[in-house]
């Protein structure tokens, strides 16, 4: 079980590392997204090929961010049914529901987009729109998000069996104080008061 943990914490560093980094991605599509719009308004002209950037940026972030939600806990739940669940219990609940949705679902991905992924590569696919871009770096983010879900999924079951086991604390804890939401809310509730004075 060690040695599965060390697994998991590999994983977990590298998902960690590529999450953060795509985070820089939503910077640079939005600074490509106000060049573009600021360029057709003033010059009354465009790009197919900055549109598409865009495109590709935002398939970039969720492919790439994906297996960090997970592991941080913060995908989509059906609260009705979680939110009433001992931690044992939504810890089994998260077995099953990465051995018989997340990881099957994930399989069948890479499993249908590996042929498209080479076929586009081998004919260099390209934009059938004016000025547009080379298909196939997009369409390797499929395989390549896809296979980092896959062994998120894979440290997540070994956390929760860890948990189940007795070996390590509740994975699905969350850290005790204010949400992000709610720092915000009082920050703003701060910064009236101030102007108030």
């Amino acid at each position: 079980m060690t040695l599965l943990l060390k697994l998991s914490q590999l994983i977990d560093w590298l998902n960690e590392r590529v999450g953060k980094g795509a985070f820089w991605l939503v910077l640079i599509m939005t600074v490509i997204s106000a060049g573009n719009a600021s360029i057709r308004f003033v010059f009354d002209t465009s790009s197919n090929g900055l549109l598409e950037i865009q495109w590709y940026l935002f398939a970039a972030i969720f492919l790439l961010c994906a297996p960090y939600t997970l592991q941080k806990n913060e995908h989509v739940r059906i609260d009705v049914l979680s939110g009433k669940l001992s931690p044992r219990g939504l810890a089994v609940i998260d077995i099953i529901g990465t051995l018989f949705f997340l990881l099957p679902m994930v399989v069948a991905v890479l499993w249908l987009s590996l042929p498209l992924v080479a076929e586009s590569y081998r004919i260099q696919e390209m934009s059938a729109n004016a000025g547009g871009l080379i298909r196939w770096p997009v369409k390797i983010l499929l395989p390549i998000g896809f296979t980092l879900l896959a062994l998120q999924g894979l440290s997540e079951l070994i956390k929760r069996i860890a948990f189940l086991a007795g070996r390590i604390e509740d994975p699905n804890s969350k850290p005790k104080g204010p949400t992000p939401e709610e720092q915000l809310a009082a920050a703003i509730a701060a910064a009236k008061a101030q102007e108030a004075k």
